[in-house]
This record gives structure tokens, C-alpha cells and sequence, in this order.
């Protein structure tokens, strides 16, 4: 299932420097997102492609106009962040310089082998993250599922769309508004560690979920207006 929630890339002028999806180190969103606001320089819209092996923010459209407005988006991203790190199960990161948030489900936590049913354990922690995202209206949410390479396209293709789409039914079912929500399956396509291995296979089975400043977001932040 795949609820669309593009939004138009000339709501702002929005002035971005993409740096790579990564964790943010020793560095708060807050400065992160202030410097990238100063240093930026062309406007740029939807910008679709790959960021540190990964599409996740590859819809993302611009993320700050100036130091300020940067300094705020990053810092709403923090409180979020932080409160999300309580989540057992999840992994969360900082991601593209501190303009949004990822977090990783390994599969394993959220199905059973072969499975896109949600297992009664990961529902209480995606539970606790749709309560989050209903606390941070103000944000769109992007669902990855990922498959490790083992079978054929044909099986993981499929199958990684589905445990997106579970997920995203799930947050649905748990109160979230489906127009801030989309979905995709990725299959064996886009690995973080060696398939080689079993640990590696284990990383690469996961759901990620990037969590997006809004347009409203960035009109808030750029007005001003966003605490």
C-alpha cells in the first residue's frame, strides 16, 4: 500500500546542501542544522537519488533557507530524536545533517521468517512511535523495507513491500494521519553490511523509517515560528 504525500517543491525556496545521510556525532542538530542553513547556496526542489547507499531522503524537499531557520528544524528534530531513543528495538539516528531523523527496525524484531505480519512484541514498540509521530504533527514519515539477498526478486521484492506496508497499516490502525505516511519495498537492493555473513544478512533485513520536516515545518521554521 502506498499512500502518497509529495509535497509541491515550490512551496519554498529552499536552499540545501545535501551532505549524506549519516549519525550525527558529538554535534546537535541544532548547530548541524544552523551550519547548513549558513553554507547553502541554490535553491533546490525534490532532489531524487541515493544518499550514503540509501533512497530514504531522496524525496526530502530542501531543508533550510538560513542559520536560523536551520537552528530550529534541528532542534525540533533533537527533542524527537531523543525521545524516540527510548524505544527498545529501534536504532535511531540523526540523519542528513541533522534535518531528520532515521530509525531501523531489524526484521527480525518486527516479523517472523518469510512473514509480513507484525509480531505481538513489535507492536507495543510501534506503538510507542505512532504516539510520537502524533505528538510531532508537524512531520512526513517514509517506510523502507529491506530484504538481505538471499532468494530471488521475485520473493523479496514482494515481501519487503509488504512489511513496509505492514507498518504503515499498523501506524494508521494506531492513530497516525495516512497522508504523512508512504511506503516502498527495496528488496536485497540496497544492503548496509556484507550478505556474506550471517550477521550481515541479519543487518540488512530491517525497515527504515526517515522522519521528514513537513513543508509546514519549513515555513514555520522560516517564519520564525517553530519551537
Amino acid at each position: 500500500m502506498k499512500i502518497v504525500n509529495f509535497m509541491t517543491a515550490g512551496i519554498l525556496s529552499i536552499c540545501l546542501v545535501f551532505s549524506g545521510c549519516e549519525t550525527i556525532k558529538n554535534t546537535s542538530s541544532t548547530v548541524k542544522g544552523g551550519a547548513i542553513g549558513t553554507g547553502a547556496g541554490a535553491a533546490v526542489g525534490a532532489g531524487v537519488g541515493k544518499l550514503a547507499g540509501n533512497t530514504g531522503l531522496g524525496a526530502i524537499i530542501g531543508a533550510v533557507v538560513g542559520g536560523a531557520t536551520g537552528a530550529l528544524i534541528g532542534n525540533k528534530m533533537d527533542k524527537q530524536r531523543k525521545e524516540l531513543e527510548k524505544i527498545e528495538g529501534a536504532k535511531v539516528e540523526a540523519a542528513n545533517d541533522g534535518e531528520a531523523i532515521k530509525v531501523t527496525f531489524e526484521s527480525g524484531i518486527l516479523f517472523a521468517t518469510n512473514s509480513s505480519t507484525l509480531s505481538s512484541a513489535s507492536k507495543v514498540s510501534l506503538s510507542k512511535f505512532a504516539e510520537s509521530l502524533k505528538t510531532h504533527t508537524d512531520t512526513n514519515v517514509e517506510i523502507f523495507g529491506h530484504t538481505d539477498i538471499t532468494g530471488s526478486d521475485a520473493v523479496n521484492i514482494p515481501l519487503s513491500q509488504q512489511r513496509a506496508a505492514s507498518v504503515q497499516s499498523y501506524l494508521i490502525s494506531q492513530g497516525v494521519a495516512s497522508n504523512r505516511l508512504i511506503s516502498y519495498g527495496k528488496g536485497s537492493s540496497e544492503p548496509v553490511a556484507s550478505n556474506d555473513t550471517a550477521a550481515g544478512r541479519t543487518q540488512n533485513r530491517r525497515v527504515e523509517i526517515y522522519i521528514l520536516a513537513s513543508a509546514q515545518m519549513i515555513q514555520d521554521a522560516h517564519e520564525g515560528k517553530l519551537k
